[in-house]
């Protein structure tokens, strides 16, 4: 297998490896035109127009979209039909993710000054958040629990899932981690047209505030439109994967990691950053040996032969330097110490400390999320949390004495901004001494 190398001591090193990162979504105009429209058309027709599209591209035979939401008792029977061990695993997922995300919860705060002046935030939960989850033959009951549990959390009080069901199936699987997660409605719709009704609300669909969840590109592009209508948590790009490894791991477990990325499509980009030549020769042994065992062979060679990297660096702190201008998803500290590099590290969405932590655990049941900025977007976002799903509003009480020694500041700065109303109405509370 032919995987592009790059040594960090080349003098077109960084100009070689921007060019292996870049990603840009095509903007594909048919994708675009047709999701601008369900969305118009949901929201002039709404009922109407989501059955339609739910009719033409699920294959769904109904007349009523009422009778596309699945009530409390079909979750319960469809956890009670997934096998008692399934059952178990999903539900200690769904612990340690509630343990984990309940660390973020942010509580409201207040302090007073020496006027007795108090100043503070109030933290309120959204109250009403729509989650997608990709339908047909996917099933990532994960999702649901990492995007529900710390919607939850947070104290949203309506939490309204959509998930698409091609020719009526439905997923037990999906609909059982629903349950365990407590989402409190759901409805057998997907697209674009899932989105927009989210968004906009129809006479069965419930407006939300915001809307999390992957989904194709044309969930994604609905995203991107009706974002300032409602939140939305991101638009993601490829799966990304960065290992930073010392030699000293098993090259065996290296390629599988690689592999685990790989897996996801054609675009995802699995990076290894090694400091030893040798290593990187015997993870590539690795990889031909065990390849021909994958059961999506095919798509893991396509995605390393097109946007998989081996990097030769001189050292670690030079590899932790290298991967912060990745910026990856995923970081893996494959080192003997890996508390030390960790100094080192300023951007990735989730990092995996020591050979035995690998992605893939993270992915279902380490506890912290797996939704993650990609795209080099970990410069500044974080994984989704608990904050996602509060929002903070400001808190001014000022005693008169306060409101008096501040007007005098306010009322000047006012008239130097031009803004003669606002000088005003910051004189109106200073106090005159014959008042």
């Amino acid at each position: 297998m032919d995987i592009k190398r790059l040594k960090s001591t080349d003098n077109n090193f960084l100009s070689e490896l921007k060019g292996l990162l870049t990603f840009a979504a095509i903007d594909n105009e048919e994708i675009i035109k047709t999701t601008n429209n369900i969305i118009n058309q949901v929201k002039l027709h709404g009922d109407k127009a989501v059955l339609e599209y739910t009719k033409k591209f699920d294959r769904v035979n109904t007349n009523s979209l009422q009778s596309l939401e699945i009530v409390q008792e079909e979750l319960i029977e469809s956890l009670n039909r997934i096998p008692h061990e399934t059952k178990g695993f999903l539900e200690l997922s769904a612990e340690r993710i509630k343990e984990f995300h309940l660390k973020q919860k942010t509580e409201s705060w207040s302090y007073k000054d020496k006027y007795d002046s108090t100043y503070g935030q109030k933290i309120s939960p959204l109250d009403r958040v729509g989650l997608y989850v990709p339908g047909g033959k996917a099933a990532y009951p994960s999702s649901v629990l990492m995007n529900a549990i710390p919607a939850k959390i947070a104290g949203v009080k309506d939490l309204v899932m959509v998930v698409p069901t091609p020719n009526g199936e439905k997923n037990d699987l999906v609909l059982a981690a629903a349950k365990i997660a407590k989402v409190d409605r759901v409805f057998t719709i997907g697209g674009a047209q899932a989105i927009a009704a989210l968004a906009f609300g129809t006479e069965t669909i419930p407006r939300v505030d915001k809307i999390v969840g992957p989904g194709n590109a044309y969930v994604a592009e609905a995203k991107r439109r009706v974002f300032g209508t409602v939140g939305i948590d991101m638009i993601a790009g490829p799966s990304e994967i960065t290992i930073i490894c010392d030699g000293k791991t098993n090259p065996d477990w290296i390629a599988m990691d690689l592999f685990s990325q790989a897996e996801h499509d054609e675009l995802s980009q699995s990076i290894l950053i090694a400091t030893d030549p040798n290593f990187v020769n015997l993870v590539m042994t690795s990889i031909d040996k065990l390849i021909d065992g994958m059961t999506r062979k095919d798509v893991i060679i396509s995605s390393l032969q097109s946007r998989g990297i081996f990097i030769l660096a001189k050292d670690l702190k030079e590899a932790a330097a290298i991967s912060d201008y990745i910026a990856p998803e995923h970081l893996e500290l494959s080192v003997e110490f890996p508390e030390e590099l960790l100094k080192d590290i300023n951007h990735a969405g989730a990092i995996f400390m020591g050979k035995n932590t690998c992605e893939a655990v993270g992915d279902y049941c380490a506890g912290p999320n797996h939704v993650l900025p990609t795209s080099g977007t970990a410069r500044f976002s974080s994984p989704l949390g608990v904050y996602d799903f509060q929002k903070r509003s400001s808190l001014i009480n000022l005693s008169s004495e306060t409101a008096s020694q501040l007007g005098h500041v306010a009322s000047s700065l006012a008239e130097d901004e031009g803004l003669h109303a606002h000088s005003e109405s910051a004189k109106y509370r200073i106090i005159r001494n014959n008042e």
